[in-house]
């Protein structure tokens, strides 16, 4: 019994569609009210169901929020909830198909920087919920002999991600934050990675080079190969003790948790 009105009441609150085809049959499993009938009590919840989705991906994706407008982000959140619909007791992932429901929005206006900007902010979100894994040490970076570190390997940090986007996604998602006018959105290839460290979503803006060398530390290369790597793909050639410099601000910043030597 209970398990056929919590599968009903599911269906009736959640399922896409017209109202009168999701709270047909409310009479077997809801009474009526003094002034309600079954449908109306139950149809109260059901309003509630998409209210709830946007709030919970108004938080998730304010860029989203800020670019569609209110009317605008409310047929926006219809629209991916019937594609990609709560399945669990939290909402803290109903968000994670955003950018592919974008991506596969063939007719939808900008829709490249629309992706960008979901990729983000996803990220972001991620990063924020991700465990917290320990940053290395300074006794742990010391420990390393001196002749050991061409071969090290790192390992980052649980809240870590690395992206590349065609637009500036990130100067807006910074304005939305601000609420200040957001800049005029061009192609121009950015590269970031976003952390966290003590609690706080960060983010460092990479050039070509460092995005690379990084890249290659997160995959596991060893530093000196990696550095080799980075150097010798960098046009122009950017000095190695730029390459440097780039991995000890990562290495301060914490974005990394393991080092492997042997």
């Amino acid at each position: 019994m209970l398990a056929g009105l919590q599968s009903w009441m599911q269906q009736a609150v959640a399922k896409p569609g017209s109202d009168a085809a999701a709270l047909r049959g409310a009479g077997k499993w809801v009474r009526p009210s003094s002034t309600l009938s079954p449908e109306q009590r139950t149809g109260i919840y059901r309003g509630m169901y998409l209210l709830r989705m946007r709030d919970a991906l108004t938080v998730d994706y304010p860029g989203l929020a800020h670019y569609f407008g209110p009317d605008g982000f409310e047929r926006f959140v219809a629209s991916y909830v019937k594609k990609f619909p709560s399945r669990s007791y939290t909402l803290n992932r109903l968000g994670d198909h955003v950018p592919e429901f974008i991506r596969r929005q063939r007719g939808l206006k900008r829709r490249e920087f629309l992706y960008d900007m979901a990729r983000a902010e996803l990220a972001m979100t991620e990063v924020f919920d991700e465990r917290e894994t320990p940053a290395l040490t300074p006794g742990q970076i010391a420990a390393v002999p001196a002749e050991k570190w061409e071969s090290a390997r790192l390992i980052p940090v649980a809240a870590f991600r690395m992206l590349e986007f065609d637009y500036p996604v990130p100067l807006y998602l910074e304005a939305v934050r601000e609420e200040e006018p957001p800049p005029v959105m061009r192609p121009r290839r950015t590269r970031v990675v976003y952390y966290r460290r003590d609690y706080a979503l960060l983010r460092l803006d990479l050039k070509p080079a460092a995005y690379h060398l990084l890249g290659l530390l997160a995959k596991g290369e060893p530093l000196g190969k990696a550095v080799e790597a980075a150097w010798l793909a960098s046009t122009p050639r950017v000095k190695e003790g730029a390459l440097f410099a780039w991995f000890q601000r990562w290495m301060s910043e914490g974005l990394f948790g393991k080092i492997r030597w042997r």
